[in-house]
């Protein structure tokens, strides 16, 4: 049975989630032997399998049902430090794009469409007023400049938290089978990375990335503010709670508290890039165990996103050079997790087709089916 069940302290105290428990052994058993009965050499299909195997562990049955609701949350936010030149573009295009998601015109809205997922956007912290039915967890107007003042106080932290959680909730109890989180937030890469440095120990130089595509100017002053935030969160340390407050941002904390709360709530998820991975990083702190139920969809450009993947251990199923974010590159993987789940529970079995596998080859006279070595 799925649980909502969560502990929220504010102040000091951390924002506290539940046990994780592991996708089913059993389920992930029973799939890999069926594998091994598809009209298909072992192993033929490569991640596919295991990619189905996953499914299967994560629903809990074999074979998969066929994924119904694939829902995409992006969450969207503004960052102080966007002001000192770290991004291509300034914070105004925030709002603006959130209006473009609103109206279907973003990428992710076309991926989305492509792939039979839907999409939703929640204002988290976006420096304007939004519309009443996307601001409903809205925490605050931007978060701060992080390389010389804390991101969020304690109490709008756990709030972010809180409300990540709450929003996975939502979608989880209105039938959601997937999740997928984006976002959206002009100067974001930045606390990202830091905090990409914070919990894998890697010099600023080493996380930095072109984000929307700065100049070597524009990358000099990301690098500074990394360092410069970086030296300001070493009180907190490794603590999860500790970094988003002084050097994350409302967005990311509230993505941190989505995707750890999908682990409670026993649903798998498509992970995105280099910030949503950089969420991941700190939910799995929050919630030990939770990257049991994610799923790396691509590796972007960005060299934080290779540390990040790399500490959390998954292997991205794409490598296509995004760096967009919004999604993007997790719906650009998604109908390979269909296509798994598909070839899992749709191929008839040897014995179904009436295919024998007897002294290494596989021939039927009936099928006129043979899969002996054609050499």
């Amino acid at each position: 049975m799925r649980t909502s069940e969560r502990t929220l302290v504010t102040d000091q105290a951390p924002t506290v989630f539940p046990p994780i428990v592991a996708p089913d052994a059993d389920a992930r058993a029973a799939a890999a032997a069926r594998q091994e009965q598809l009209t298909k050499p072992p192993g033929s299909l490569g991640r596919l399998e295991t990619l189905g195997n996953w499914i299967a562990a994560c629903q809990g049955t074999c074979p998969p049902r066929p994924l119904q609701r694939t829902r995409v949350v992006v969450f969207a936010g503004d960052h102080g430090i966007a002001r000192s030149g770290v991004s291509a573009y300034p914070s105004e295009v925030t709002a603006q794009m959130v209006a473009n998601f609103r109206t279907g015109g973003a990428a992710v809205n076309v991926l989305a469409a492509a792939s039979g997922a839907t999409v939703r956007v929640v204002d988290i912290a976006v420096d304007a007023d939004t519309a009443a039915e996307i601001s409903t967890h809205k925490v605050r107007r931007s978060s701060g400049a992080i390389d010389r003042e804390d991101a969020l106080t304690a109490d709008e932290t756990a709030a972010a938290i809180s409300a990540g959680a709450a929003i996975c909730d939502e979608e989880v109890d209105s039938g959601a089978d997937l999740l997928i989180a984006g976002e959206m937030g002009i100067g974001n890469t930045t606390p990202a990375a830091v905090l990409v440095a914070a919990l894998t120990d890697t010099e600023p130089v080493l996380v930095v990335g072109r984000g929307t595509g700065i100049d070597d100017a524009g990358w000099s002053r990301k690098a500074a503010a990394v360092r410069d935030a970086l030296h300001r969160a070493a009180p907190v340390g490794p603590d999860p709670q500790g970094l988003l407050r002084v050097a994350g941002g409302a967005d990311l904390a509230a993505m941190a508290g989505f995707l750890a709360q999908a682990a409670v709530r026993r649903t798998p998820v498509l992970l995105d890039g280099a910030v949503v991975t950089a969420a991941a990083l700190v939910a799995d702190r929050l919630a030990p165990g939770a990257r049991a139920w994610w799923v790396a969809g691509h590796r972007s450009t960005e060299p934080m996103h290779t540390l990040a993947l790399a500490e959390l251990d998954l292997e991205p199923l794409l490598d296509l050079q995004l760096r967009l974010g919004e999604g993007s590159g997790a719906l650009a993987a998604l109908p390979l997790v269909q296509a798994a789940v598909a070839t899992l529970g749709e191929m008839a079995t040897f014995a179904d087709a009436g295919v024998s596998t007897a002294d290494a080859g596989v021939s039927t006279a009936d099928a006129g089916v043979s899969t002996a070595d054609p050499a």
